[in-house]
């Protein structure tokens, strides 16, 4: 069972508003934990941005087997409910769990061929600063809907 899961995303916040909603999500997120780990981004290199991701898997994973999960607009599409009922199964089932939010020029191939699952947020494009405040805000959900929290209400 993962008791934390980790989020790489290429590139820093670097915005102190979305900063401090993503600090609140992070406080409440106990269900697993989550860490959120920041790789550099490189201009206009999604295969360097890719080498970057992929070791600090490496370093986290520490050769335990991992689920590696990227988030991508061609990814599946859920509800929030079943997106919660998925992270359960996921986080009982796994040790190990990584979502990955690429940078501007999206995932290299070989990020790609590693993932197990490809999972999209929405239909839209968001700005990576903006999907990675959705995508914490949604695991936050996952796990209050998974406890009976009244917050999805």
């Amino acid at each position: 069972m993962a008791k934390t899961i980790h989020l790489i995303v290429v590139g820093k916040l670097k915005d102190s508003s979305l900063e401090a909603v993503e600090s609140d999500y992070l406080k409440r997120i106990n269900n697993p934990d989550l860490q959120i780990h920041e790789v550099k981004a490189t201009a206009e290199n999604k295969n360097a941005e890719g080498e970057a991701i992929l070791k600090k898997i490496r370093d986290l994973s520490q050769g335990s087997p991992s689920h590696i999960i990227c988030m991508t607009e061609w990814g599946k599409r859920s509800t929030s409910v079943a997106f919660a009922a998925w992270c359960r199964d996921l986080f009982e089932r796994q040790n190990r769990v990584f979502f990955v939010i690429a940078g501007a020029e999206g995932f290299s191939d070989e990020v790609l061929n590693l993932c197990q699952e490809r999972i999209s947020l929405s239909e839209l494009t968001f700005p990576h600063k903006l999907a990675r405040i959705l995508l914490v805000e949604q695991l936050y959900r996952s796990q209050t809907i998974r406890t009976g929290h009244p917050y999805h209400n």
